[in-house]
C-alpha cells in the first residue's frame, strides 16, 4: 500500500496521515477521464475570461 501510495506522489509521511476515506479516494478506479480538447478550453476561457 505504501508502494502504490508514493507511485501517486504521496510521501510516507503524508502516507501513515491519510484517513480511509482519503486513501479510497485516491485509489478509486472511476471512468476514465480525458484531457480537455482545445475546443473545450477555448469555451472556459470565454467564459471565465480572467
Amino acid at each position: 500500500m505504501l508502494r502504490t501510495a508514493v507511485s501517486l506522489g504521496v510521501s510516507p509521511e503524508g502516507f501513515w496521515r491519510l484517513s480511509l476515506k482519503e486513501w479510497r479516494m485516491l485509489t478509486a478506479r472511476g471512468p476514465e477521464v480525458t484531457p480537455m480538447g482545445r475546443g473545450e478550453v477555448e469555451a472556459l476561457m470565454r467564459a471565465w475570461p480572467d
